[in-house]
């Protein structure tokens, strides 16, 4: 089974540390581009051999609220059916309104994802984030008024000025709120990105590797102390609540990706969408999509990503689905990795799986590395 990422290219205002494909919503041809998505969804076989659907950006919430319902409408009429087992929105506290949410209620959305980032208004103010505290309150109340029962926060640390005092109050906060998910990012400075040019100019203030690696800690212990189980290494769930849709990622299965900028994962190719918003919206109305790259993904890469993807899982690699995809046993492969890795301390295996230890979880880019030949 499959996934369908869907991407919608909009927001009100752009986050200083975001890299995504995004631009201003106003004065772009919001109604062209949903034109051209529908158009490029119908083009691509698929149906019933996708599982999940998830609608990020961007910011989904951004459109108009005839426009959002455009959307929904185009979503339950070329992908939606009754096999689908997770359907994520994604959305931003300051304009998810109750028509919205009425709107997702009715067209079958299981799963809100929210962009909260932290709980302090004066760091959201710092990271360029338009919402409040009071918002994130209101807009949680409101999602379980019209009965969303699986709610995803979205957090961040590491930010500009951030101490592990107010880390541990964003985790209280939205504690406090009991989401069924938390996922919670270290800040990652991107190239084109208003901290990028803040850092470049000395202008930017950052917590150290050694803060950075104490407030994950906390991260760990706080959300695992309150019954979040940590499944994959920035993610946290109750049971039975993690990300359907994002595990197709992380299991190296395959997805379809729709939008702007979409990347997709199909018959062992990966494929880029055309980024720009009118580059987008010219080449589906010419042949139907907008592939700009596509990449067939050799015997070896998909080994390497099935190692550094499913490692990311608290779970680990699983030696039998391994083997049934390559017909080869990890230790075949990696047998001198496995043992350096397991040396230091930063694996475990047993008779079913290949894992992070606890300090291969906070060293869990070196340990990729090492699958990568």
């Amino acid at each position: 089974m499959k996934g369908a990422y869907v991407h919608i290219p909009f927001c009100e205002h752009i986050c200083y540390y975001c890299d995504f494909n995004k631009v201003f919503i106003q004065k772009q041809p919001v109604d062209d581009y949903l034109n051209a998505l529908e158009k490029e969804i119908t083009n691509q076989p698929r149906s019933c051999e996708i599982e999940t659907i998830f609608i990020g950006g961007g910011t989904p919430t951004a459109l108009n609220t005839e426009q959002f319902e455009k959307l929904m409408v185009m979503i339950k009429d070329h992908l939606y059916h009754n096999g689908i087992t997770e359907y994520t929105v994604e959305a931003n506290p300051e304009n998810l309104d109750n028509a919205k949410l009425r709107l997702m209620k009715n067209y079958g959305v299981t799963r809100l994802s929210l962009g909260v980032q932290t709980f302090q208004n004066d760091l959201l103010t710092e990271i360029g984030r338009p919402h409040t505290n009071r918002d994130v309150i209101h807009v949680m109340q409101e999602a379980r008024h019209y009965g969303f029962d699986n709610i995803s926060i979205d957090l961040m640390f590491g930010l500009p000025n951030q101490t592990e005092d107010m880390l541990r109050a964003s985790i209280n906060e939205a504690l406090r709120l009991d989401p069924e998910h938390i996922s919670i990012y270290s800040l990652q400075i991107e190239p084109k990105t208003i901290f990028y040019n803040r850092m470049k100019k000395g202008k930017l203030v950052l917590p150290g590797q050694d803060i950075e690696a104490q407030m994950y800690e906390l991260i760990i212990n706080e959300l695992a102390a309150n019954g979040l189980i940590h499944y994959e290494i920035s993610n946290f769930a109750k049971k039975g609540h993690e990300s359907r849709h994002n595990l197709h990622y992380w299991n190296n299965d395959e997805y379809f990706g729709f939008g702007a900028g979409a990347h997709g994962y199909i018959n062992d190719k990966r494929v880029v969408n055309a980024g720009p918003i009118k580059s987008y919206i010219r080449e589906v109305n010419k042949k139907g999509h907008a592939r700009t790259a596509t990449h067939e993904v050799t015997r070896t890469e998909k080994i390497e990503e099935e190692m550094f993807l499913g490692l990311r899982k608290l779970s680990g690699v699983s030696k039998r689905a391994f083997y049934t995809k390559y017909h080869q046993t990890i230790d075949d492969i990696y047998s001198r990795e496995l043992a350096d890795l397991k040396e230091r301390g930063l694996l475990t295996e047993d008779e079913k799986r290949v894992a992070l230890t606890k300090q291969g979880v906070f060293l869990g880019n070196t340990v990729f590395e090492s699958f990568i030949k």
